[in-house]
């Protein structure tokens, strides 16, 4: 498939405004693409360059895509910049400027058409880049790519360098399309993408060796999704004196372990290689293990004996040097609470309760503490004890559910102080007055509806003290995809937790709904983007605290 193909399918697709439509679109593209292209065209049509699992990035900011495109076409960064701070969208902008450009100096472009497999060939050179060089390298590909780019091919070709394909196209809607393209079951489809967390290579299977999908199996340092939880009270998990497993709610950072041999390597929610960044955790884990296996935990900072706030973790998370000395001044200790994988056999479809038993076999050491009950007052004083510890509260888990990647359902629970908190993403900002003057005095803050598009909710200013607004700079001021006056748009991919008093029904933003007295928690580094708010949880949310305002536990006599 030419990248031009593909690029007027993403333009067809995104006049789609129905579930219905886009799936059958996809599904009919589908079975005429060659073995190669095939898992291309599934992660590209996503917005992803590489698989779910991988935590391989491209490392290209909007600066060094705006510079590149801008030599391209003979002019100054700031003539493209101008372009993208009219239209408001970074992929129609590189469109309008490269069509004026070809009409005015065709002679500076290349007419050699690219292949959907060239396009990521390219990429793949770009993100194997790294050194000192690695920029010029970068620069340079990425001028290729647009010297053979027509304007349609710039506005997808930005898009997916800024990882903001913005067509519409959710992870349901690709499943979907791939069981009707092969006449296969939507819930083999599901079941396949969770075990191998890439719906490229579960397409290439369902057309080339559909019998295979029957028994793919999870993979050592092939990482998968994260099992989630969601909130719930003591009492609805105990109705009928049912039996749950109660462990401590850690404020840290979860992360996923994969150990064979004398190979370990640590990642985090969003599935990024955190190995190198937390050394110490990654000798202390293996200190503990026997055999090959993949463990579910969390890893928090202890000072004193007590839990260190979740920013604390994310300092060490992200600082790319002096990692050992850092690590000395900075206690780190993994707790363990879920196991996957154990000596080649999946335990995903096991109970927890035998999961927990291979747990115990596999390790020494690191287990975060379990009880068992079904007395809603043993569970409430398990639950102040881990407030009394400096916990965030507990989980609450169904004793007999399988472990299900990426889900978020009733079979893991989570009990917290009734302060309510939501996951957001920041997608804009407007430069702050006073002593904020220099850094970003707001944050505009998105949810996703059901095909993944980022629907504002809300805007955030307080709760962020100095050292937060200079560490927010710093991440965001590479990310500013336009300005107009105060305000700039950012490039996806940062979230923030934010607590709020109530959800309201609002005309002014899209999603139709605002937070009242939304206030900054913190940086949710751990997680993806796929897994913030959604437009349905959030009108949950919304009839919720209109309906009830009873609390999530039970109250202490």
């Amino acid at each position: 498939m030419l990248f031009s193909e593909f690029a007027l399918w993403c333009e067809k697709i995104e006049q789609l405004s129905g579930r219905l439509e886009m799936i059958d679109l996809i599904a009919g593209i589908l079975p005429d693409l060659d073995e190669e292209d095939l898992p291309i065209f599934v992660r590209y049509i996503r917005g992803l360059i590489f698989p779910d699992w991988s935590s391989v990035h491209l490392g290209i900011g909007p600066n060094l895509l705006y510079d590149a495109v801008a030599y391209v076409g003979g002019k100054k960064r700031s003539d493209l910049v101008s372009f993208v701070n009219q239209i408001g969208d970074a992929g129609k902008a590189v469109e309008a400027f490269l069509l004026l450009e070809k009409t005015q100096q065709s002679h500076l472009f290349s007419s050699e058409e690219l292949t959907l497999a060239d396009v990521h060939a390219i990429f793949e050179r770009m993100a194997d880049t790294g050194g000192v060089k690695s920029q010029k390298e970068k620069m340079r590909n990425i001028r290729l790519l647009f010297q053979n780019a027509s304007p349609l091919d710039g506005r997808y070709l930005t898009r997916l360098m800024l990882e903001e394909l913005r067509i519409g196209v959710g992870e349901g809607n690709v499943r979907d399309a791939i069981a009707k393209a092969f006449s296969l079951s939507p819930d083999l489809i599901n079941r396949a993408h969770q075990v191998k967390n890439d719906l490229g290579e579960v397409a290439r299977l369902a057309k080339y060796d559909p019998d295979s999908l029957q028994d793919v199996v999870i993979e050592l340092f092939r990482p998968v999704k994260m099992m989630l939880a969601q909130a719930g009270s003591i009492q609805d998990m105990t109705e009928g004196s049912r039996l749950v497993c109660a462990e401590y709610k850690y404020d840290g950072s979860r992360f996923q372990c994969h150990l064979s041999g004398d190979r370990v390597a640590i990642y985090s929610r969003r599935l990024e290689d955190l190995t190198t960044a937390l050394p110490d955790i990654a000798e202390q884990l293996r200190k503990v293990i026997s055999g090959d296996v993949i463990l579910d935990g969390e890893v928090i900072a202890i000072e004193d004996g007590r839990p260190m706030p979740f920013q604390t973790v994310l300092r060490r998370i992200r600082r790319k040097h002096d990692v050992a000395e850092h690590a000395d001044q900075i206690r780190m200790i993994p707790y363990v609470f879920d196991i996957l994988y154990r000596d080649g056999e999946s335990l995903i479809d096991l109970p927890l309760t035998k999961r927990r038993h291979h747990l115990e076999a596999a390790l020494t050491g690191c287990i975060a503490p379990q009880i068992r009950s079904a007395d809603p007052r043993e569970l409430e004083d398990f639950y102040y004890s881990a407030l009394d510890a400096g916990h965030e509260g507990i989980m609450l888990k169904v004793p007999d559910s399988p472990y299900i990647p990426g889900n978020r359902g009733r079979h893991w629970v989570k009990c917290k102080p009734e302060v309510e908190t939501i996951d957001l993403a920041v997608i804009g900002g407007e430069w702050g007055e006073g002593r904020r003057a220099h850094y970003f005095g707001s944050f505009l803050l998105a949810c996703q509806d059901d095909q993944g598009r980022l629907l504002p909710v809300s805007r955030v200013a307080t709760g962020i003290n100095d050292e937060t607004l200079a560490l927010l700079y710093d991440l965001f001021s590479d990310r500013i995809i336009s300005r107009s006056g105060k305000e700039v748009s950012f490039e996806p991919g940062i979230i923030f937790e934010v607590g709020y008093s109530e959800i309201q029904k609002s005309p002014n933003y899209e999603s139709g709904y605002t937070l009242r007295f939304p206030r900054f928690v913190r940086i949710r580094d751990d997680k993806r983007m796929d897994e913030i708010e959604t437009l349905a949880m959030f009108t949950e949310r919304y009839l919720r605290s209109g309906s009830s305002t009873d609390s999530p536990l039970l109250m202490r006599k």
